[in-house]
């Protein structure tokens, strides 16, 4: 795995928690509004950390953090994930797992292992759009896992219908979240998700926010007012959606 990052210490990624966040190389989409490119375009660049030192300061700070979260990129990508979800749980952490969903058998196994507590998986659009959304629509790009066919959104529905129907919400927790672009989502869109994730416990809206690490500039956002309209869409199939980290 490439261990590309480590915010060593965060009152926001893992609810309820204070914890540290690590940022794992390598991404099998390639979503034009993704804040991370440098981890999505040459991971190996930025692998500035080894499993023992992400280990190691991890061992200091029990005594203080709870939490460890783990994004991307896209974490279920590596085989190895489990073992070192292991060695992380061995040293008595709850574990927060950021992830496209496009591996529902890593979700299914990491959850029946018990090594994870709480999965936030981003829904990037309705299934009508889902593959553009993600990037996965270039027919000459052939960097991406599984693109271009019927099997990747299949593999997105099946870990949403995974987190949804199959795991025990007295020990786990799960949430989808959607980024919203101005350029890429429309109310349509959130008729579409509402119907798809109909009765799902937590969803939030994330506003877009332009960086000089966006993988392709110039999208751009949408104000509050226009967000609490897709609220209103989306509540009546999911009455818990809310706004996340919008001014």
């Amino acid at each position: 795995m490439l261990y590309c990052g480590l915010q060593k210490t965060t009152l926001l990624d893992y609810p309820e928690h204070v914890a540290a966040t690590v940022f794992l190389g390598g991404c099998n989409f390639r979503c034009p509004y993704c804040q991370n490119s440098d981890l999505l375009l040459d991971p190996a660049s930025y692998a500035a950390y080894t499993k023992q030192d992400i280990l190691s300061y991890l061992q200091k700070r029990k005594n203080i953090l709870t939490g460890v979260c783990i994004t991307g990129g896209e974490p279920t990508i590596y085989h190895d994930l489990p073992d070192f979800l292991a060695e992380v749980r061995q040293l008595g952490y709850l574990v927060k797992l950021d992830s496209n969903g496009s591996n529902p058998f890593m979700l299914q196994t990491l959850y029946e292992q018990k090594l994870i507590d709480y999965v936030a998986m981003d829904i990037k659009s309705g299934p009508s759009d889902y593959l553009k959304v993600a990037g996965l629509t270039d027919p000459t790009d052939h960097s991406t896992s599984y693109a271009f066919s019927d099997e990747m959104l299949s593999r997105i529905r099946e870990s949403v219908h995974f987190l949804m129907h199959e795991t025990d919400e007295r020990r786990f927790t799960y949430e989808f979240r959607t980024t919203v672009v101005r350029e890429l989502h429309s109310a349509e869109t959130f008729r579409e998700i509402g119907d798809w994730i109909k009765g799902a416990k937590r969803y939030f809206l994330q506003s877009y926010k332009e960086s000089e690490q966006v993988l392709c500039p110039g999208f751009s956002a949408y104000s509050r007012m226009e967000l609490e309209k897709f609220i209103e869409i989306l509540k009546p199939n999911i009455p818990s959606v809310a706004l996340r980290g919008v001014d």
